[in-house]
């Protein structure tokens, strides 16, 4: 069963404005390495014609009609008309209004709803969208360079046909939109490893943990600058472990945000390649279905080269680490022209005494208070999902769903 691979040339074309980190083209990047490493043929590639009709409809099973009508309406040529609802949408320096707007914000989600519903239907096992990954998105405000939550989404679209899913997020920013989304729920587990304090948003801390039957079910791992591998994997592996112990979860999403890589335009951690990569590696071995998905990464030759590599760990092939030598972007990967740049040797901050502990108290946590929720046993709890009214999405959405396909056909 080959990998589903999500990509549309166009994304390349759309620039947030002069100077804004966020540069959709690392993404095109990181599609010409793989097609120069002769990855595309191991891949099920789907493009933008696949868009779901559906894609607006879909929006709104978690962003709000007025929300989604102003992200359709708003164009840089009429937007002093709608200046007074910038405040109320957070537009401004970080989300601005630029050329093809709308068209951006539903190619990037519908590879995740694709890339989701592939994996509902059982035709791919692993599904990949690199143009993905906007987290920090809530139900009627950007925020972060995040219009559209396609994360929240294709946890919705995974809800229709599982009652489990968990959400990794090794972006260096804490995913607080989809926390936020699922904070009183047990039907989703969001798990976070993130820089904190005193950097964006500011959230995501031990203490935070899910209200009500979602206690337990938002973990945070707070971390300090520096985090090198070691590191990383020492406080990674036993947290995904206990979740996969405790929760059980049927299906995963990973966001693997490359803004946690050493020398990240916007980032503080001191993470290579090779160890971002070995999260990947660590989830994708328990055998569960993986949607990969991008996120943050400000220094596009690093984001590629890692997404590249992460591309060939999910598809069981190890990539050379001397860069193709015909591949359009070369120039930008100087002056070592290899898959795996090396790290700085900034100072890690991150005492290993401070990492045991905090492993040792998220573990705690999740043995204290999560369970693998299923409508089959006594911890089952019929309930609506936080900023998720449609009932599509309540707790017997498998139900909800036949009944939905029933009333299309009549």
């Amino acid at each position: 069963m080959k990998v589903l691979y999500y990509f549309d040339d166009q994304i390349g074309n759309f620039i947030y404005g002069l100077g804004h980190p966020m540069k959709p083209h690392r993404v095109k990047m990181c599609h010409s390495l793989l097609q120069n490493y002769g990855m595309l043929d191991q891949l099920e590639v789907i493009d933008g014609t696949a868009v779901p009709v559906t894609i607006e409809e879909d929006l709104s099973y978690f962003h709000t009609e007025d929300y989604i009508d102003f992200l359709k309406t708003v164009t840089p040529d009429n937007l002093n008309d709608y200046l007074d609802l910038f405040i109320g949408f957070n537009m401004g320096e970080d989300c601005p209004i630029f050329e093809g707007l709308w068209d951006f914000c539903k190619l990037t989600t519908s590879g995740s709803i694709i890339g989701a519903n592939a994996i509902n239907e059982g035709r791919n096992h692993i599904a990949v969208n690199w143009s993905g990954g906007f987290h920090h998105a809530k139900q009627q405000e950007a925020s972060g360079f995040c219009y559209i939550n396609d994360c929240v989404l294709s946890s919705l679209e995974l809800l229709k046909n599982h009652y489990r899913v968990l959400y990794i997020d090794i972006d260096i920013h804490h995913g607080d939109g989809v926390e936020e989304a699922f904070y009183t729920t047990n039907r989703v587990m969001t798990c976070s490893f993130h820089k904190f304090g005193n950097y964006f948003p500011d959230t995501g801390n031990f203490n935070d943990t899910g209200h009500g039957i979602g206690d337990g079910y938002s973990v945070n791992v707070p971390l300090s600058e520096g985090m090198d591998d070691d590191s990383y994997i020492m406080i990674f592996k036993p947290v995904i472990a206990t979740i996969m112990e405790t929760y059980d979860p049927e299906v995963i999403i990973l966001q693997s945000g490359a803004d946690s890589l050493s020398g990240d335009r916007l980032g503080c951690f001191n993470l290579s390649i090779k160890g971002h990569g070995a999260c990947v590696e660590y989830v994708k071995s328990f055998g569960k279905p993986v949607l990969l998905i991008g996120g943050g990464g400000y220094t596009l030759r690093n984001v590629s080269r890692c997404w590249a590599y992460e591309t060939g760990i999910v598809c069981g092939r190890e990539l050379d680490f001397k860069l193709p030598d015909w591949d359009e972007y070369l120039g930008y990967y100087g002056p070592d022209f290899s898959l795996i740049p090396s790290i700085s040797n900034m100072e890690n901050q991150n005492s290993k005494e401070y990492l045991r502990h905090s492993a040792e108290r998220v573990v705690t946590m999740l043995k204290e208070k999560v369970s693998a929720v299923s409508p089959t046993i006594s911890n089952y709890t019929e309930t609506p999902f936080y900023n998720t009214p449609n009932p599509r999405y309540s707790n017997d959405s498998l139900q909800k769903k036949k009944d939905l396909d029933m009333e299309r056909e009549d």
